[in-house]
C-alpha cells in the first residue's frame, strides 16, 4: 500500500471523516478521511477480505509532537488497536494479504528532545509482533495534512483540503 498524492476517480464515494481516537471499518467502496495535526492514521487493508479501515488518533500530550509512551498511554491505544486490528482482520487473516501505513503529522521539531519512543514506534511494533509490515510517513509542518484511504482497495493518498468535496458533508464515524 504505497502512498500517493492526488484525488483517485474517488469523488462518487461516500466520504467519511474519521475523527480523532476514532476508527472506521469498511468492507464496502468508500474514502475515509482524516484530518491531522498533531496525529497519525493507520490505514489496514485485508486483500483477502476486502475489508480496510482507518484508525486516528492523536499524539499524547496536546504539544502537536511526537511524544514519550508512557504506559497509561500505552494500556489505552493497545486496546483501542486491537479492537481496530480485530474489526479489520477478522480471527483468522492470512498475514501476508494484509498492508499496513501509517501517516503521521507532526509540528516542527524544537529544540527539546524527541521521544525515545513515540506512537507510531509503538504500533509498528505491535502489528510487527502480529507478522505485519507497516511503512510509515512522518510530515513535520505546521500545516494539517488530509489522509484518504479507500478501504476496500486499500489506496491511501494525502491531498490538500479543497481537493475532495466539502468534508462538511462527510459522515462522520463512530468508532
Amino acid at each position: 500500500m504505497g502512498v500517493t498524492k492526488g484525488p483517485h476517480l474517488a469523488k462518487d464515494l461516500t466520504e467519511v471523516s474519521v475523527a480523532p481516537d476514532t476508527y472506521h471499518v469498511s468492507p464496502e467502496p468508500m474514502l475515509l478521511i482524516a484530518d491531522l495535526h498533531g496525529a497519525l492514521a493507520l490505514c489496514l487493508h485485508d486483500e483477502g477480505r476486502g475489508v480496510g479501515g482507518l484508525l486516528h488518533l492523536k499524539f499524547m500530550g496536546g504539544t502537536g509532537r511526537p511524544s514519550d509512551v508512557t504506559d497509561n498511554t500505552l494500556s489505552s491505544v493497545l486496546v483501542v488497536l486491537d479492537k481496530f486490528k480485530r474489526a479489520v482482520l477478522g480471527n483468522a487473516a492470512r498475514r501476508d494479504e494484509v498492508q499496513a501505513r501509517i501517516l503521521a503529522h507532526a509540528l516542527p521539531p524544537t529544540d527539546a528532545g524527541e521521544p525515545s519512543a513515540s506512537l507510531v514506534d509503538l504500533i509498528q511494533a505491535d502489528l510487527a509482533d502480529g507478522k505485519i509490515a507497516c511503512g510509515s510517513q512522518t510530515m513535520r509542518r505546521t500545516e494539517g495534512v488530509r489522509v484518504c484511504f479507500q478501504p476496500f482497495e486499500g489506496r491511501v493518498w494525502i491531498c490538500g483540503p479543497n481537493d475532495l468535496r466539502s468534508a462538511g458533508r462527510a459522515h462522520h464515524s463512530v468508532g
